[in-house]
């Protein structure tokens, strides 16, 4: 299983987007500054989160993207599957049909043992990526962090975060 490089900007995206202020925002821009990666192509992965309902954007001069949810409520697997999908990786080309001892269709009402294995170990990726927050990811950061590193990146913020107008229904 190869996960796109998309997903893990979005995740640091939305656990430095955990990190703001009630109403605070960052641009696209300041977001790919701030980890080094292509604005245009992060500013794809943020608009798919946008599209699955786990950040909200404001336009204009106090503009930029914010947490649509509480952070606790937002999956490692939300965002992955918001940028990548939900179409299981493995796709099952029914090989047990082909071949001269190859089973009739009618025969095969269910996925074979190799097919079945696969399906159970992509739910468990997918489950496990669902117990685990942007809260935790957020706290984890943290504690790997030093007060000096956290000083940094809340100056960083400061300098480069917009206070957001409350959105419809806020």
């Amino acid at each position: 299983m190869k996960i796109g490089k998309g997903v893990e900007w979005a995740a640091h995206a939305c656990t430095l987007l955990a990190a703001l202020p009630d109403r605070w925002a960052l641009s696209a821009e300041a977001l790919a500054s701030y980890h080094d990666v292509p604005a245009a192509y992060l500013a794809k992965q943020m608009q798919a989160l946008s599209k699955a309902g786990l950040v909200v954007s404001a336009r204009g001069a106090n503009g930029g993207y914010r947490l649509a949810r509480p952070a606790t409520e937002i999956s490692l697997w939300d965002i992955t599957a918001a940028i990548e999908g939900t179409l299981f990786s493995f796709r099952c080309m029914n090989v047990r049909q082909n071949g001269p001892c190859g089973m009739a269709r009618e025969d095969c009402v269910s996925p074979c043992g190799i097919a079945a294995t696969f399906y159970r170990a992509e739910e468990a990726f997918r489950a496990s990526l669902g117990e685990v927050s942007i809260a935790d990811m957020l706290v984890s950061a943290a504690m790997q962090g030093t007060p000096d590193a956290a000083r940094q990146i809340a100056d960083w913020v400061a300098e480069n975060a917009t206070v957001s107008s409350p959105a419809a229904g806020d």
